[in-house]
């Protein structure tokens, strides 16, 4: 903090030195603390208990919020009663204390009066400096005779030390509204360093759609003080007043969990979106049917200030704040974080400083004349469309002498270069980038997809077309098939026959029979997918005749009618004979799935990755959030060059802690689309002894996506969280969930309409081949990510969360654990 901000915030922002020496009672006092009476007596609270942020080798940054006993914890602190508390640090041991507001044991090394006052809602922010590095340090804040609960910090390893290994989890996208919040209680228990935020620690909305649905009792509705509807003068509603603003902190930290959390860890946090506003761009909201009469977004600099004052004095982070500016960039979240020679740790923000998405939600569809909204906007973006716009802006930013980068990027220049310089100086082993949008690519070729689609489609027809058929050959299945075949290829039904019966007397050569169906009048084409059809209805013969049918009719489908859609597109005839040609024909293009993420800012990505490959920066890893889903992967230079480019780094993405998930999100908007609707989610009903059938949506996004072909047990696999929350929904009591879970999946996996079609579909989407930097996904999840961290790897176990027990978080909180693992000196990612 230079001088000029700790002079503004004197009144606010404390500063003190740790003594070496025994402290005695009251020892010294803040110059904001020194006219102030001090609290006395029993009528005092801390309701949001203390947090401590921003460990480094001499320093931390302490907080809390107290108020007389008898005042609304959520409430305005009352005006006019401004007094000053007292903080107590020591080094002794007081671990067993944790969770209590029991008097400290030991030397004190700090003894400080601070100002409580109510022109910052009763928060105080004190830096402590003067610590020793790499030490665990405990910290109470008294209030009369009025004690805070017990807090806990460990400052960071000095720059030049030796450190062996340093653990720490990541977590972002705690939604108060929706699912549960049991996953800090295991977090809690971790053995850890610290803890990075990734935004998202608030949701500014509250009844929106994404959080209307199965919460935890103990969550209640939240009300906002003033908040703005939406839409019209009903539903939902959105903070808008740092009245909104602070409220919504206070609510979320009056969690005990959430406290416990802070109670233990000392916190490295930065913002994503929802501090402020969804998919957000500096001081601009994307909410839709917000936009100008011009038909630009609405900016809201007071709104965005607002949103950046309460971040700043309730989360603990040694950043500072000009609230004297009239700027909505008053002020600067980015920074970073030294722990010896092994890790630097790069924090950015992500939205205050980014350009408009390169489509804007406001700009025209052709097709449509009305606005483009999200989607086509930030999400499921045609490629082409996108590239195409993106040059045009950087080259518009050349022509007026613009840094064109500035213009589609994310970090403005300033940042980028901080950026830049900081990863090309950093002398650590590991250089860990706190990122909170997704660096990874993730598209979809939309040609491809609907061509697998409509192939899945076609099978049933084509496997009882062959049986129909059989009975008209003498139940030969094999010529059957064939006929159907060369039918399917553009044979005439005579020429088909023909051919069928050549390929039958050509004996089992695939050569010969190939030539007896040329012979016969087929294209060398043709002949190709007759005999391969007639082989496998022989292959499969010892399995029976719906076997036989089922098999040709999938080697027809996938070997002539996906590939004639992949030609053809909207004008194959497959396609037209679908009867959807209108309906599927925007889909045939390549498709960037997200937009608000880097997918959206590519050139500036490719900038960032170039930079790391041109001076040879290795052992990058960024930690990411935002999607409500796990990823890991690796991001290349240029994820648009022949085979996906080079890789430069690795990006491991956790989920939210209750958000829900991307699946729910995509799931909900692919309703929509008919058929496309495949792509991402598939209805399975299971049928469950004594409670009932269960009608469930089985998550294809992430096959679509690009996750590994799955066996019956993995997909089993993948069901097994959704199918014991579905069960936990009905009221079964969760010592009987697992066993129910285990029975049901026995079921399923007898049953073809799993293990064989569904299957199959999961195959197919695998097979698209879309995202092979993919390594891990599981886009239906809630959680948080512990990394370990040596010289010779990076460790990250991604801890998905079981759903909600009727209205309570489960007791058993983790469902299942996944590790990453990065090895030094290599651009890559292995899951087990």
């Amino acid at each position: 903090m230079d001088r000029r901000q700790f002079l503004k915030f004197s009144g606010f922002i404390t500063v003190s030195v740790a003594s070496t020496g025994l402290v005695g009672c009251g020892g010294s006092s803040s110059p904001a603390a020194a006219n102030l009476p001090a609290a006395t007596g029993a009528g005092w609270k801390f309701p949001q208990s203390v947090a401590s942020g921003d460990p480094r080798p001499d320093s931390i940054m302490l907080w809390t919020r107290a108020l007389p006993a008898g005042a609304d914890s959520v409430a305005a602190a009352a005006s006019g009663n401004d007094v000053s508390i007292r903080l107590v640090v020591t080094a002794t041991d007081n671990a067993s204390l944790l969770g209590s507001n029991a008097a400290l044991a030991g030397a004190l090394l700090v003894d400080e009066k601070l100002p409580l006052q109510a022109q910052f809602d009763n928060t105080v922010r004190h830096k402590v400096t003067g610590l020793t590095a790499g030490t665990t340090y405990f910290y109470q804040f008294v209030a009369g005779d009025v004690r805070s609960n017990v807090g806990r910090f460990k400052t960071a390893p000095a720059a030049d030390a030796d450190v062996s290994q340093l653990q720490f989890a990541y977590m972002t996208c705690q939604d108060w509204s929706i699912n549960h919040w049991g996953a800090m209680s295991n977090m809690a228990t971790e053995n850890l360093d610290f803890i990075v935020h990734l935004g998202d620690y608030i949701y500014e909305t509250v009844g929106e759609t994404f959080q209307v649905g199965a919460v935890e009792t103990r969550h209640d509705q939240l009300v906002l003080p003033d908040g703005a509807f939406k839409s019209g003068t009903s539903g939902a509603k959105y903070a808008t007043t740092l009245a909104d603003y602070r409220y919504l902190y206070k609510k979320y930290r009056t969690d005990s969990r959430l406290q416990a959390l802070h109670e233990r860890f000392a916190f490295i946090a930065i913002w994503d979106d929802h501090e402020f506003s969804d998919d957000c761009w500096q001081d601009a909201e994307t909410y839709e049917g917000t936009f100008n009469a011009d038909g630009s977004d609405l900016h809201q600099p007071a709104r965005r200030r607002n949103a950046n004052q309460a971040w700043f004095e309730y989360m603990p982070a040694d950043v500072s704040l000009d609230t004297a500016s009239t700027s909505f960039q008053n002020i600067k979240i980015y920074r970073d974080f030294q722990f010896g020679k092994l890790m630097q740790l790069v924090m950015t923000d992500e939205r205050l400083y980014r350009a408009d998405h390169v489509i804007p939600e406001a700009a025209i569809n052709p097709a449509t004349g009305v606005a483009v909204g999200s989607i086509g906007a930030r999400y499921l973006v045609p490629q082409d469309v996108f590239n195409s716009v993106e040059a045009q802006k950087m080259a518009g930013g050349v022509q007026i002498g613009a840094d064109p980068l500035s213009i589609v990027g994310m970090l403005g220049t300033t940042q980028r270069q901080w950026w830049m310089d900081k990863m090309k100086s950093a002398t650590s082993t590991w250089k860990l980038w706190g990122n909170e949008v997704s660096l990874l690519r993730m598209g979809l070729n939309g040609v491809d997809a609907i061509a697998t689609l409509l192939a899945l489609g076609a099978v049933p027809t084509l496997a009882s077309t062959i049986g129909s058929t059989a009975a008209a050959v003498g139940g030969n299945l094999p010529v059957a098939a064939a006929i159907v075949a060369a039918s399917t290829a553009g044979a005439t039904a005579a020429i088909a026959q023909a051919a069928a019966m050549a390929i039958a007397g050509a004996g089992s050569s695939a050569a010969a029979q190939g030539a007896a169906a040329v012979g016969a009048g087929l294209t060398t084409a043709q002949a190709g997918i007759t005999v391969a059809a007639y082989n496998a209805a022989v292959a499969a013969a010892p399995a029976g005749a719906a076997a036989q049918a089922g098999s040709a009719a999938q080697v027809i489908a996938f070997g002539w009618i996906k590939a004639d859609i992949q030609a053809h597109k909207a004008d194959s005839v497959f396609v037209a004979a679908s009867g959807k040609k209108a309906a599927l024909a925007p889909f045939f293009t390549r498709f960037l799935v997200n937009c608000d993420q880097w997918d959206g800012y590519n050139s500036e990505r490719k900038a960032l990755m170039s930079h790391l490959k041109t001076n040879n920066i290795s052992n990058v890893v960024a930690l990411t959030g935002d999607i409500h889903a796990f990823f890991a992967g690796t991001v290349s230079d240029d994820f648009d060059a022949a085979n996906g480019g080079t890789p430069v780094m690795v990006d491991l993405v956790t989920a939210g802690i209750s958000s829900d998930s991307f699946f729910t999100y995509l799931k909900a908007a692919a309703a929509a689309l008919g058929d496309i609707s495949t792509l991402v989610t598939y209805p399975v009903a299971v049928p469950v002894p004594g409670v009932g059938t269960l009608n469930l949506d089985f998550d294809l996004l992430d096959y679509t996506m690009g996750k590994a072909a799955p066996t019956v047990d993995g997909l089993l696999d993948q069901l097994r969280v959704q199918l014991r929350g579905a069960l936990a929904a009905k009221g079964l009591p969760e010592v009987q969930l697992d066993p129910t879970v285990a029975a049901v999946m026995a079921g399923l996996k007898a049953s073809s309409a799993f293990s064989v079609n569904l299957l199959a579909l999961a195959q197919q989407l695998a097979s698209l081949g879309n995202n092979p930097w993919l390594k891990h996904v599981n886009t239906d999840a809630q959680g948080y990510t512990v990394v370990t961290l040596t010289p010779g790897k990076l460790t990250a176990q991604f801890k998905q969360a079981n759903k909600l027990v009727g209205s309570n978080a489960p007791a058993n909180v983790v469902a299942r654990v996944t590790t990453a693992t990065v090895t030094a000196g290599s651009a890559a990612v292995a899951i087990s």
